[in-house]
């Protein structure tokens, strides 16, 4: 694919450089509490803005149903963006309509515009080819050059991530060409041992990747919701912790053909348990007890795994040359069952290999528990999309821009 490194040396200035970029951030009564996607897309913004780009930037946040709906506004990512690029951002109120025209007729070479949610538009999200070309259609009149930079999207046939670069030239932005050249390292260049840290709440939401990694990684560490799974599978007792009974079969087909191909499953040996999950809002004590994990009494919930594995994982991640994690080992938004997930990253960024945090909540979970970014050798702005491209899935987002 052709990076922003050509599109800069043949020139944009006065150009209307369309950057699609992911600015879906976490918001809590309309303030941002992790800016991190908006940070990861600036220095493709800025680098164009300096090149005397007109730079139009979108993005979708949230699930809006195909219309406007305020409280899925970009307009505060928008103003998050002017703060960290230092001059001021125009913002459209709609996708394709005279704001966005406006906005974008307005701008003078080196200026930046933000267009409203394209999820406000249902052509954006549309399984008809149809209307998702219409809709790439309008988005396609706005600019002159494509700038594909919303890694945490590219899993999407969406209009603006598919179809819009197939109607005007196109190239990857640094965000993207860095998350494809880490994920090569993840596929194709790996060092050993290969260590994966697999945790979050279902264990259906991994069981592809799963099934890619038993025969590339050396170690798969099982934390999160979805260890109670394995657990079961197991015989073990696990009280009323998060369990997928459906996945039990492939649980346990995957465990046996773990053990066939030398590579090593590493479960908990202990867990934090209580009989109700806590209160994230006002973070009230939860105390917690420790069990092992073929004791968790019938009605305790497991939320995070114990000292003793913490102690185990951090061993198995002692001398990895590459490692993937993706997936809290514990309720981490309480600070009662954080540990977990806090000794995990702390592994990663003792361990002498080059580490990848694999978006989603791992990436949130590393900034809300303090921890500093680069420490690790690269955090993920999509979750999703890194799991796709390790189950070795086509992502339309970088088809369209290998086109």
């Amino acid at each position: 694919m052709k990076t922003i490194e050509e599109l800069l040396a043949e020139g944009v200035d006065g150009k209307r450089v369309f950057v699609r970029a992911d600015l879906n951030v976490p918001l809590a009564d309309g303030l941002i509490t992790d800016d991190g996607r908006i940070r990861a897309v600036l220095p493709t913004v800025k680098a164009l803005a300096d090149a005397g780009a007109k730079v139009i930037v979108a993005s979708h946040l949230g699930r809006p149903k195909g219309a406007p709906d305020l409280q899925f506004s970009l307009l505060p990512a928008a103003e998050r963006l002017a703060e960290l690029l230092g001059k001021p951002v125009a913002f459209a109120q709609d996708t394709v309509g005279p704001a966005a025209h406006d906005a974008v007729n307005g701008l003078e070479p080196g200026q930046v515009a933000v267009i409203e949610n394209l999820r406000f538009n249902a052509g954006e999200t549309s399984k008809d080819d149809t209307e998702r070309g219409e809709f790439a259609d309008r988005l396609a009149a706005l600019a002159d050059v494509y700038v594909g930079d919303g890694f945490g999207a590219v899993h999407r046939k969406h209009a603006s991530v598919y179809d819009l670069p197939k109607r005007l030239p196109h190239y990857a932005g640094f965000l993207i060409a860095t998350e494809v050249g880490v994920l090569k390292k993840l596929t194709d260049e790996v060092q050993r041992p290969y260590v994966v840290a697999l945790g979050g709440a279902k264990v259906s939401d991994k069981l592809a990747v799963i099934d890619q990694l038993l025969g590339k990684a050396d170690r798969l560490l099982i934390g999160g919701g979805m260890a109670y799974t394995f657990l079961k599978a197991k015989g073990y007792e696990v009280g009323i912790s998060l369990l997928q009974e459906d996945q039990l079969p492939a649980v346990t087909e995957y465990m046996e053909r773990a053990e066939k191909n030398g590579v090593e499953i590493v479960l908990p040996v202990d867990v934090l348990v209580s009989s109700e999950f806590p209160d994230l809002k006002g973070k009230t004590p939860a105390n917690p007890s420790t069990v092992a994990a073929d004791a968790i009494p019938a009605d305790q919930e497991g939320l995070d795994i114990g000292p003793e594995t913490r102690k185990l994982y951090a061993s198995k991640l002692a001398d990895a040359q590459t490692v993937f994690w993706n997936g809290p080992m514990g309720v981490f938004e309480h600070p009662d069952y954080a540990e977990g997930t806090k000794a995990v990253a702390q592994a990663l960024i003792d361990a002498p290999g080059f580490t990848v945090v694999g978006g989603g909540d791992s990436a949130a979970a590393v900034r809300t528990l303090g921890f500093d970014e680069k420490a690790f050798g690269h955090i993920s702005t999509g979750g999703g999309a890194s799991l796709e491209y390790l189950e070795g899935k086509t992502l339309p987002g970088l088809a369209a821009l290998e086109d």
